[in-house]
C-alpha cells in the first residue's frame, strides 16, 4: 500500500488514498470505536450523565485495551504493593473517560474525513489540528494491532519476513502501513 502523507504546508498534510486503502482505513478505525465502546453517557450521549459519571478503576481485562490504557503507577505486568494500587485505580477513575473520548473523537475524525471521500480513492488534505487528530487514531491503531500480534521491539524487523501463508499476514501488513503512514505523516507537519 502506497498512501503516505506529504506536507501540505503551514503544519498540514496531503495523502493520496485509493478506494481499497479507503477501506480498509475506515474499517480499522470503526473497530477502533467499537473497541473504545461508547461515551459515559451510553449510547444516549446524555452530557447529564457524563458530567457526573466517573471512570472505572480497575484496569481492562483485554490487553489491547491495557495497551491504550495503562496503569499510571507501577510497571507493566509486574505486582505492585497496596497503596501503588490504590494510586493507580484512583488514577484511572478520574482520567480514563477523558482519554477514551480523546482516543473515540481522534478515530471519528478519521472517519468522516474518509467518508468526505465518498467511498472512493482520491486526496485528503488534513489542516496541523486534523493531523494531530490522525497522529492519534494512527498510534492507537498501531498499539491496538502490535498488542493483538504479541509484537515487541525486539520482533517488529521479522514482521517483514513473514510466509504468504501466515494467518497474520494481512493484520502485519496493516500494522507495517499504519507504521509507515504515522512515520510520513510526522516528516509531513515538520516539513
Amino acid at each position: 500500500m502506497a498512501g503516505l502523507f506529504e506536507s501540505a504546508g503551514g503544519g498540514g498534510a496531503a495523502i493520496a488514498l485509493d478506494e481499497v486503502e479507503v477501506s480498509i482505513l475506515r474499517s480499522l478505525e470503526v473497530q477502533m470505536l467499537e473497541l473504545i465502546g461508547p461515551g459515559p453517557g451510553g449510547e444516549s450521549g446524555d452530557p447529564l450523565a457524563a458530567l457526573f459519571a466517573e471512570g472505572p478503576s480497575e484496569a481492562p481485562d483485554d490487553p489491547a485495551l491495557l495497551r491504550l490504557f495503562p496503569d499510571a503507577y507501577g510497571a507493566p505486568g509486574e505486582p505492585v504493593d497496596a497503596e501503588t494500587a490504590e494510586m493507580a485505580a484512583e488514577f484511572r477513575r478520574y482520567t480514563e473517560l477523558d482519554l477514551r473520548a480523546r482516543k473515540r473523537e481522534d478515530a471519528l475524525a478519521v472517519v468522516h474525513a474518509l467518508d468526505g471521500l465518498g467511498g472512493e480513492g482520491g486526496v485528503l488534505k488534513l489542516a496541523g489540528e486534523d493531523c494531530l487528530r490522525w497522529l492519534g487514531a494512527l498510534n492507537d491503531l498501531r498499539l491496538a494491532l502490535g498488542t493483538r500480534l504479541e509484537v515487541t521491539e525486539d520482533e517488529e524487523q521479522g514482521l517483514y519476513n513473514l510466509p504468504d501463508d501466515d494467518p497474520r499476514k494481512p493484520l502485519v501488513m496493516a500494522y507495517l502501513w499504519l507504521g509507515a503512514m504515522q512515520e510520513s505523516l510526522l516528516e509531513a507537519m515538520a516539513g
